[in-house]
C-alpha cells in the first residue's frame, strides 16, 4: 500500500469521526468532536499498523485491530458516571465504540461502509433520541404542555460566580433551555441567591432534580430547590 492510500484513509477516519463528535459536542457531552475524533484516528492507525507493519511468516496482522475493541472499552468506562440511582454516559460511551469502529473500517479501505456507519450513528443519536424519552418517560396530559422550571441556589458572596458557572454548567447537560439567571442578595448577611428560569418542551422533573442533586452535593451551595411554573400544576424539590 501506498503512503497517499494511507494518508486518504487516516483523513477519512478523521474526517468521519469529527462528524460524529460534532452531534456529542451540540449536546455539550463529555466526548466531544475532538475525542471521537482522535478515537477514529487512533483506530485507523492500528488497523493500518497491522496491515503494513507486520512481515514474516510468524506475523499476524489481525492481532493488533482485535486490541481495538477490547482497548476502546477502558476508554468508554471514563466517560460512564454514576449519578445517585442513574447512570449517566452510556450513550456517549457506545458512540465512542462505534467511532472506534468507523476508523477501523477506514483504515481497512471499506471507506462506503465506513460512511454508512458514520451515517447510522448521528441519525441514530438524533433521530432516536426524542423516541426513547417517549418510550421511557410515558407522559400523561400535563407532560406534553410546555413547562417553565425555577431554580433557586442560595450560597455565600464569594462563591456567587463559582456558583452561576457550576448551574450553567449542569443545566448544558440537560434539554432545558436557559432563559435567564440573576443574583440577589438574602435576607442572612454574606448570602446570596441565584436563581435562573429554565424553559422546556415538555415537562421533565425526573431531569431537573438530577441537575438539582447534582449542584446539592457542592460544599459552596447551602441550599437549592425549584419549582414550576404550569397552570394548576406545582413541583418542589429541596436539598
Amino acid at each position: 500500500m501506498s503512503t497517499v492510500e494511507m494518508i486518504i484513509r487516516l483523513l477519512v477516519g478523521v474526517g468521519l469521526g469529527t462528524l460524529i463528535g460534532f452531534e456529542r459536542q451540540y449536546r455539550a457531552r463529555g466526548a466531544g468532536l475532538r475525542t471521537n475524533a482522535l478515537v477514529s484516528a487512533g483506530s485507523t492507525l492500528f488497523v493500518l499498523l497491522s496491515a503494513n507493519g507486520f512481515e514474516g511468516g510468524t506475523a499476524d496482522p489481525t492481532r493488533v485491530a482485535a486490541q481495538i475493541v477490547s482497548g476502546i472499552g477502558f476508554l468508554g468506562a471514563g466517560v460512564i458516571i454514576r449519578d445517585g440511582l442513574n447512570v449517566r454516559g452510556l450513550n456517549t460511551a457506545a458512540t465512542l465504540w462505534c467511532s472506534a469502529a468507523v476508523g477501523a473500517l477506514a483504515g481497512a479501505g471499506m471507506l462506503t461502509t465506513a460512511l454508512a456507519g458514520t451515517v447510522a450513528v448521528v441519525v441514530v443519536n438524533i433521530a432516536l433520541r426524542a423516541a426513547g424519552r417517549a418510550v421511557d418517560r410515558q407522559p400523561d396530559s400535563s407532560d406534553e404542555q410546555p413547562a417553565t422550571y425555577v431554580f433557586v441556589a442560595v450560597t455565600n458572596d464569594e462563591h456567587e460566580a463559582h456558583v452561576r458557572a457550576l448551574l450553567v454548567q449542569a443545566l448544558t447537560r440537560t434539554d432545558f433551555r436557559l432563559v435567564s439567571v440573576a443574583s440577589a442578595n438574602t435576607d442572612l448577611p454574606g448570602r446570596v441567591e441565584v436563581r435562573a428560569e429554565l424553559a422546556s418542551d415538555q415537562r421533565d422533573d425526573r431531569q431537573m432534580e438530577s441537575a438539582v442533586s447534582r449542584l446539592s452535593l457542592e460544599p459552596a451551595v447551602t441550599s437549592v430547590g425549584w419549582h414550576i411554573s404550569v397552570p394548576e400544576t406545582a413541583g418542589r424539590a429541596q436539598a
